[in-house]
């Protein structure tokens, strides 16, 4: 299996900030020291370039008839690796369209197919789960999901155990804290604030509003 740092490569590429002083505030209200912003990365095409190529290598571990993205982030995602791959795409929408043939999957039929989801990013998990819903509602089944990067909230834990569908990411927020402390951007402190975060946002949040 390749070994790829892409905990590095979202830092270099702006991709992710870190603010445990000034939080920012994420559209549910909830203040987080950090954001990520996955698709910075689709403008540096040789980043780009090798997380295609180590997502469609973990992706072709599961053996999958289909590939899917989630609306929008993992649109790109997706097309790049079923390219890759010569496989059919589709992707999902977190709720049915409200207009035309009301789909909430789109492209392809996907009855019968076995699918590895492409997501750039887990906060919480919700909105990938409804993804999932969304596939074996239409008969397909769902062998993973596959994302750029997590939080690691056990918020998210929590939501894919219940959902019984296995998720795999290539950066994980441990890694994202530990080569940020390497490259001098955090203090002992602000890793501390980090990891008191990641175990419970709620309070953290409240005592940062």
């Amino acid at each position: 299996m390749t070994v790829f740092d892409l905990a590095s490569g979202l830092l270099e590429a702006g991709a992710v900030r870190l603010s445990p002083k000034s939080p920012f505030t994420w559209a549910s209200g909830l203040k987080s020291p950090i954001y990520c912003d996955n698709r910075q990365l689709l403008g540096s095409p040789a980043l780009r370039s090798q997380i295609k190529a180590i997502l469609a290598e973990r992706a072709a571990e599961s053996q999958p008839t289909l590939v899917a993205g989630t609306s929008t982030a993992g649109i790109p995602w997706a097309a790049l690796v079923a390219d890759l791959l010569e496989l059919p795409m589709a992707y999902v929408r977190p709720e049915p369209k409200k207009h035309g043939m009301g789909r909430q999957v789109e492209g392809p039929q996907v009855d019968g197919h076995k699918v590895v989801l492409l997501e750039d990013l887990i906060s919480t998990g919700g909105s990938s789960i409804k993804c999932v819903a969304a596939l074996r509602h239409e008969d397909a089944e769902v062998l993973e999901v596959l994302a750029l990067f997590s939080y690691g909230l056990p918020q998210a834990d929590a939501a894919f155990r219940a959902s019984g569908v296995r998720l795999r990411v290539l950066a994980t927020f441990d890694d994202l804290a530990r080569r940020a402390q390497e490259k001098g951007l955090l203090d002992a402190r602000d890793q501390a604030s980090l990891a008191e975060w990641r175990l419970d946002s709620v309070a953290w949040s409240k005592r940062h509003e």
